[in-house]
This record gives C-alpha cells, sequence and structure tokens, in this order.
C-alpha cells in the first residue's frame, strides 16, 4: 500500500495519517508496523512521531497472518448473538478461552474456529477468532468474539476505553451491608504465590463497583457487579479482599466450598455495547448456569 502526503495531510504524525488512512489499521497496530520496519517514508526508515512532509511517499507492507496450529474442534456452544462480523457466546464454567500449557485443546478458540470457519480474524499476526476479552477458566458468561480485523480492532478500542459495559452476578460468603459500593484497590500478581493475584499498593489501578441484590439466611449476599478496569481475577480478588469470597471459588476462599461445586458461583451475565461495524446499541444476556440457578433456587426456599 502508498500514500502521497498532500496538503490536507501534511504535518501530520505518520501513525495517526496511516490509521485514519486505513480505518482497519489501529494506531497501535501501525506503530509496531514502524517498529518492524514494515512503514517506510521515501524508502528510508521512520518513527510513529515523525511529522510528514508535502510529497512524502510512504510504503505499508502488511504481513499475511501465519496459519496457527490451532485446530477446530466442533464443541458445542450456546450462540447468544451472530452476524457477519462478531459473535456472542454463554461459555460454560471449566472452559478455558485460548490454549495455553496444560490446555492445549477443548477451548473456547478451538470451538469458535469449527464454527467460524474461514471468517476469522487475524489480529496478531496469526490467522485466529478474534478474542478481545477473557473470562477466567471457571467463571461462565458472555464473552464476544471479533470475525474479523475492523472489527476486532474497534472492539478492542471501545473495550481500552471502557465503553462496553459488562454487568457479573456474583453468590458470595457472608452478609454485605452496604447496599451499593465501590471497591478500589490495586492489583498485582501476588507475591506468594505466582499462580494468584493480590492486593498490593504497588500494582495496577482496579476498579469494582456493586450492588445488593438478595441476602439470605444471614450466610449469603447476591451481586450484581459492574467492573471499571479488567485484571486478572479482578472481582474475585476484591471480593475475597473485603471479606465476601464468592461460593466455590477456592483459589481466594481458603479452600471453602461448602455446596462441593467444581467452578465458582460468578457468571458474565450482560453486555453492553456499540456493534463495532454498524454502530448499533447491542445488549447481550446470558443465562445463569444451572448450578448457580440451583443454589439460588435452595436459597429462596424453591
Amino acid at each position: 500500500m502508498k500514500i502521497i502526503i498532500n496538503k490536507e495531510l501534511e504535518g501530520k504524525r505518520i501513525d495517526s495519517v496511516i490509521s485514519s488512512y486505513y480505518t482497519e489499521l489501529s494506531r497501535s497496530m501501525v506503530q509496531k508496523l514502524i517498529d518492524e520496519n514494515q512503514i517506510t517514508v521515501n524508502g528510508k526508515q521512520t518513527k510513529p512521531s515523525y511529522k510528514t512532509n508535502l510529497n512524502d511517499e510512504i510504503e505499508i507492507d502488511i504481513p499475511k497472518p501465519k496459519e496457527t496450529d490451532l485446530k477446530p474442534q466442533d464443541i458445542p456452544l450456546e450462540i447468544i448473538y451472530e452476524d457477519e462480523d462478531i459473535i456472542v457466546v454463554n461459555k460454560p464454567k471449566g472452559m478455558v478461552v485460548h490454549p495455553a500449557n496444560g490446555n492445549l485443546d477443548g477451548t473456547l478458540v478451538n470451538a469458535i474456529m469449527a464454527i467460524c470457519k474461514e471468517s476469522l480474524s487475524g489480529i496478531g499476526g496469526e490467522i485466529r477468532p478474534g478474542i478481545v476479552h477473557r473470562l477466567d477458566k471457571d467463571t461462565s458468561g458472555a464473552i464476544i468474539v471479533a470475525k474479523n480485523d475492523k472489527a476486532h480492532i474497534q472492539l478492542s478500542e471501545d473495550l481500552k476505553n471502557h465503553k462496553i459495559k459488562k454487568t457479573y452476578i456474583a453468590l458470595v460468603r457472608g452478609i454485605v451491608k452496604e447496599n451499593e459500593a465501590t471497591i478500589n484497590m490495586p492489583i498485582a500478581r501476588s507475591k506468594q504465590d505466582r499462580k494468584k493475584m493480590a492486593v498490593d499498593k504497588n500494582g495496577k489501578e482496579a476498579i469494582t463497583h456493586f450492588k445488593v441484590l438478595n441476602r439470605y439466611n444471614e450466610k449469603y449476599t447476591l451481586l450484581e457487579i459492574n467492573i471499571e478496569t479488567g485484571r486478572t481475577h479482578q472481582i474475585r480478588v476484591h471480593l475475597s479482599q473485603i471479606g465476601y469470597p464468592i461460593i466455590g471459588d477456592t483459589t481466594y476462599s481458603n479452600g471453602k466450598n461448602e455446596w462441593g461445586i467444581v467452578g465458582q458461583c460468578l457468571h458474565a451475565k450482560e453486555l453492553d455495547f456499540k456493534h463495532p461495524i454498524t454502530g448499533k446499541d447491542i445488549h447481550i444476556e446470558a443465562r445463569l448456569p444451572e448450578y448457580f440457578s440451583e443454589i439460588i433456587k435452595k436459597l429462596e426456599g424453591k
């Protein structure tokens, strides 16, 4: 691809010029291409901060996505919404989102690859489904996947700018006294156990809002939760830190599991966002998993 700088584009940063000219490329992607010398000005290396001059000739070479070693797998998924740009599924507890050591198959990505066939995002330099955000293995609920690069880029930008509202439902041990509250505690990797996260004054900002939906038997509280930030294990760490661990979360509740369930009672129930291509407002609701709804029924005496 080639751009010749005219008077309208003269004097602007090169990363801004390219990302506005080719909307499928975000500014961060342009900067990455510049760092990898895939973008040149008049045949020479450049920097993201370079200010363009009249008649500059910008050459852009976007490498083709590499084929991935990941294999499609025919795994049943509850699809809540789907069109040519995005797919939203109700991820079950126990399913890992992306393959990693110890979980090389049976993941959401493997399942999505079988559903999307050839329509996959190439963000990240390899052909794969566009995983925009994640849920912990044992957290269930709504998760958006982008089917193409343009949708992926826009959703990633919206996520970064807090334009995607995620609403969770959690059942915690203990009676939460406040009807509504905000937890603002920074989170970092635990110094005692590298597999866990912990509240740490030197960690990254983490903000969690909650309100009480119901209180049961002077023992449990059902909460609705919204998060401003998306730190690893954020909700689980915050609620445990203030003394209300999530039922079934053995990692952050001292191993207690009085209901004998595998996986925690934490569910991504709703998503509110603008469609990355059409701009249409979309509201998604994912039904509670059976084990979670059965516990609530028992607590309500049904």
